[in-house]
Parts: structure tokens; sequence; C-alpha cells
């Protein structure tokens, strides 16, 4: 409880865009779980696949969500698919 007042929430309770973003623009990441269309990509329909597991992406942009999340602009360039992801979505790929 160092540097906390009793009656401050924890500090997972804090809305993620207070700390740093966890990925720059330029940094290659990829796909942790495979994601569906829900309805807002034209050209597919709802529930086809956008991306697999797996896929690779570089960062493109950082955006947030409701003033609490980083959503991430992943460009999944084999795909020709740019798609907005959340930190946990995505991890780093070393090259």
């Amino acid at each position: 409880m160092t540097g906390m007042t009793p009656d401050a929430p924890p500090d997972d309770a804090l809305p993620e865009v207070y700390g740093p973003p966890r990925f720059l623009p330029g940094q290659k990441v990829r796909a942790l779980a495979a994601v569906r269309n829900d309805g807002t990509v034209p050209g597919t329909a709802r529930g086809d696949p956008l991306v697999t597991a797996g896929d690779v992406g570089f960062v493109t942009g950082i955006g947030e969500f409701l003033q609490r999340y980083y959503v991430y602009t992943v460009d999944f360039v084999a795909r020709q698919r740019l798609i907005g992801m959340r930190a946990g979505e995505i991890e780093a790929v070393e090259d």
C-alpha cells in the first residue's frame, strides 16, 4: 500500500491511458487471437475472420477508447487490413 491513500483505487483500476502506451508506431506486433468482423468492416460479412492468431503487422497509430484504453491501429500488410487492437490482443515481435 506504499504511496496510496486509504480512499485511492488500486493501480489496476486506473485508466490505461494514465500511463505510456505499450506499443509505438512502427513497432512490429503479432495478433494473439483471431479477430472477426463485428459488422463494422465493409466488404465482409459479420463474423468473417479479419485476422488470425499469429498474423504479424505494424502499429501505425494510437488512439483512445472511452478515455480509458489505448487502441492500436495495426496494419496487417499480408491481409491488407488496418485493425484496431487492444494491448492484450497483440504482442511485440523481435526481429
